[in-house]
């Protein structure tokens, strides 16, 4: 277990650009993601914790500390400064991961915890990439109760490259089909609209 600590350690530290890019997460942790705290030859206190829905860590030891709606910057602060209870200059890593929804036509519709910093071409390929029935024209970002409409076939389109934020949903929307949407029910009805005036008209 130390072995895959200090692995972890020591690939999360070769990430410059990672603090920054937690940094832009708007309005930082909320109750239901998780955190993943890395610390140097502790395996004891290191490991993903949820956030409890009092913005504190679910664990037994770090639960004093408040972490919801914080920028990471604070978050690390307040942990080195709880750590130094346990180490002396506590070496760590922190990493954010939010909680999102990726669903509709893709091959594995799921709640999933990523790193703030994913794009939502990134969140659509960890849920295993789009169906042959997506429609990546009409792709809804649902987020803060609002909804936006991105067009990924487009070349110029940039929405791909958005970050998500914590309680982002991202719903593809199925390709329409003439026959299977209009021309397969409209003739199913008159089928049936059929079958109920020959059997009057047996009568």
């Amino acid at each position: 277990m130390k072995k895959i600590i200090a692995a972890l350690f020591a690939f999360v530290m070769l990430l410059p650009f990672q603090g920054r890019a937690q940094e832009a997460t708007a309005g930082g942790l909320a109750p239901g993601d998780q955190i993943r705290i890395i610390v140097w030859r502790n395996a004891e206190l290191s490991g993903d914790f949820f956030v409890a829905a009092d913005g504190t860590i679910t664990h037994p030891i770090y639960r004093e500390v408040q972490v919801s709606g914080l920028p990471m910057a604070a978050v690390e602060e307040k942990l080195r400064t709880f750590l130094t209870r346990y180490t002396t200059n506590p070496q760590f890593v922190v990493i954010a991961l939010v909680r999102i929804v990726v669903g509709g036509e893709v091959r594995a519709p799921n709640l999933y915890s990523v790193p703030p910093q994913t794009t939502v071409t990134q969140a659509i390929a960890l849920a295993g990439g789009t169906t042959e029935l997506a429609n990546l024209s009409e792709v809804r970002i649902l987020r803060d109760g609002q909804e936006v409409k991105v067009d990924l076939t487009r070349a110029d389109e940039k929405a791909g490259l958005l970050q998500i934020r914590s309680g982002d949903q991202i719903l593809i929307a199925r390709k329409r089909n003439i026959f299977r949407d209009i021309i397969g029910p409209t003739a199913s009805t008159l089928g049936l609209v059929v079958a109920i005036t020959n059997i009057f008209l047996r009568r």
